[in-house]
C-alpha cells in the first residue's frame, strides 16, 4: 500500500468518524419534527385537549429553541476555540452534545425540555464549522466540497435512517426513547473521533476579538441571509411533515416514517450532488438551486392532497434543498477571509436561522387557520427571497471586483509604457 493510499485511508476514517457526530446532530435536530404530535400530547396535554392545532404549533417552538441555540452558539463558541487544537475542540464539543441531549429525555416538563433543546443547539455550529476546516485540509483545496459533503453526509443519512427510525421508536415507546438513541450515537462518535481524527493545530495567534472582525465583511452577512432565508424553505415544510402526511393527505400515522425515509434519501442525494456541483461553481449551484427550490416547494403544495404524489414531491424538494448545505459552507469559507473558524460555523447559524424562521412561519400559517398545506407556499416564498438575495450578493461582489480592477488600471499603464508586456492581475 502506497503512502498516498494510506493517507487517503486515514483521511476517510477521520471524515467518517466526524460523519457519525453529524449523524447524531442530524437526528437530534430533526427527530422532533416527526414527533410533534406526541410532544404536544405529552408536554402540553391541556392545550392539546382544547386545540390540537395550537398545541402542535406551540410544540414547534422546541424546534425553534434548538435553532436559536445554534445561532447563538456557532459564532460564540467557534470564536473562542479558534486558537486551540481542532481535534481536542471536537472532542469537547461531542461531550457537550452528549450531556445536553441526555438532559432532553430527562427533563419532566415543557419549559425544561425547551431549555435543554436550546443547550443542545449551542455546540452544533462549532462542531460542523471545525469539522469543515479539518475536512477541507485533509482532502485539499480541489476537493473541499466533496470532503465537506462526506462530513455533512452524516446529517443527511440521519434524515434517511435516524430520524425515521427515531420517529417510529418514539411513536412506539414515547418520544423520550428517540433521545436516548441520540445520546448513544454521541457516545460512539466520541470514541471514534478520539481514535481516528488526527491532530490539527488551531490558530494560536487568533483572539476572539479578531475573529469578530468577520462581521465587518458585507458578503458574510449576505451569505448568512442566503442560507437563513433560502434554507428556511426546507424547514417550513419539513417541520410539519407529520401534519402534511396525516392531515393534508389524510394518511395514517405509520406513513410518516416512510415519508421521512424518502425525504432523507433526497437529502443524502442532494448533499453529495451539492458538494460535487460546488467544486465546479459555488455561484451557479446556489442561484439555480434556490430557484429550483421555489418550484419544488410549490409542487409539494399542489400535490399534498394525495399520499404517493406528495411523497414523490417531498423527495424532489429535499434533494433540491440539500444542495445548499455544502454550497453555503464553501461560500462562507471563501468570503470569510482570515476568519475561518467563525466563517465555517456561521453556515449553521444561517441554516438554523432558516430552521427557526421556517418552523415559526409554518406554524403561524397553520395556527391562523390557513390550513395544513400553507407551509408549502411559505417555503416557495422563502426560496424566492433567498434566490433574490443570492443574485444581489453576487452582483455586489462583481461590482466591487470591477471597481478594484479599474483602480489598478492606471498603475498597470504606468508600469508598461514603452514595453510589449501585458501585466498579470
Amino acid at each position: 500500500m502506497t503512502s498516498s493510499t494510506q493517507s487517503r485511508g486515514v483521511a476517510m476514517k477521520a471524515l467518517l468518524s466526524l460523519a457519525i457526530g453529524s449523524f447524531g446532530i442530524g437526528m437530534t435536530e430533526f427527530v422532533s419534527m416527526g414527533l410533534l404530535p406526541g410532544l404536544a400530547v405529552d408536554l402540553l396535554p391541556g392545550v392539546y385537549a382544547t386545540s390540537p392545532e395550537d398545541a402542535i404549533a406551540q410544540a414547534g417552538t422546541l424546534i425553534s429553541m434548538y435553532a436559536l441555540g445554534v445561532v447563538v452558539g456557532a459564532p460564540t463558541i467557534a470564536g473562542f476555540v479558534s486558537r486551540y487544537p481542532r481535534h481536542r475542540v471536537l472532542v469537547a464539543l461531542v461531550i457537550a452534545l452528549l450531556v445536553f441531549n441526555a438532559l432532553t429525555f430527562l427533563m419532566p416538563n415543557f419549559e425544561l425540555v425547551a431549555a435543554s433543546r436550546f443547550l443542545s443547539g449551542l455546540p452544533h455550529g462549532a462542531y460542523f464549522g471545525i469539522s469543515a476546516i479539518v475536512a477541507s485540509e485533509l482532502f485539499g483545496p480541489a476537493k473541499r466540497g466533496s470532503a465537506i459533503a462526506i462530513v455533512m453526509g452524516g446529517l443527511s443519512v440521519a434524515n434517511l435512517i435516524g430520524v425515521p427510525g427515531g420517529t417510529l421508536l418514539g411513536q412506539m415507546l414515547g418520544w423520550r426513547a428517540a433521545y436516548v438513541v441520540v445520546a448513544f450515537v454521541f457516545v460512539v462518535a466520541l470514541v471514534l473521533i478520539i481514535r481516528f481524527v488526527p491532530a490539527q493545530p488551531g490558530d494560536p495567534g487568533r483572539t476572539f476579538r479578531q475573529e469578530l472582525g468577520i462581521f465587518r465583511i458585507p458578503q458574510v452577512w449576505l451569505t448568512v441571509a442566503i442560507g437563513g432565508v433560502g434554507f428556511g424553505a426546507y424547514f417550513a415544510i419539513y417541520s410539519y411533515i407529520a401534519t402534511f402526511v396525516t392531515e393534508a393527505a389524510g394518511s395514517p400515522e405509520w406513513v410518516v416514517p416512510i415519508a421521512l425515509v424518502v425525504v432523507g434519501a433526497g437529502m443524502v442525494a442532494g448533499n453529495f450532488l451539492g458538494g460535487a456541483l460546488a467544486d465546479i461553481s459555488v455561484r451557479r449551484t446556489l442561484i439555480y438551486g434556490l430557484f429550483c427550490l421555489v418550484v419544488t416547494g410549490a409542487l409539494v403544495g399542489l400535490l399534498s392532497q394525495h399520499t404517493v404524489p406528495l411523497i414523490i414531491a417531498l423527495f424532489v424538494f429535499a434533494l433540491t434543498s440539500a444542495t445548499a448545505v455544502p454550497t453555503v459552507q464553501l461560500r462562507l469559507l471563501d468570503v470569510a477571509s482570515g476568519h475561518r473558524s467563525i466563517g465555517a460555523a456561521l453556515n449553521h447559524s444561517a441554516l438554523n436561522i432558516g430552521n427557526s424562521l421556517g418552523a415559526a412561519l409554518g406554524g403561524a400559517v397553520i395556527a391562523t387557520g390557513w390550513g395544513y398545506v400553507a407551509p408549502a407556499w411559505v417555503a416557495a416564498a422563502l426560496a424566492l427571497v433567498g434566490g433574490a438575495i443570492a443574485l444581489a450578493a453576487f452582483s455586489a461582489e462583481r461590482r466591487a471586483t470591477d471597481r478594484r480592477l479599474r483602480a489598478l488600471e492606471p498603475e498597470f499603464r504606468d508600469r508598461t509604457v514603452g514595453t510589449d508586456t501585458i501585466p498579470t492581475v
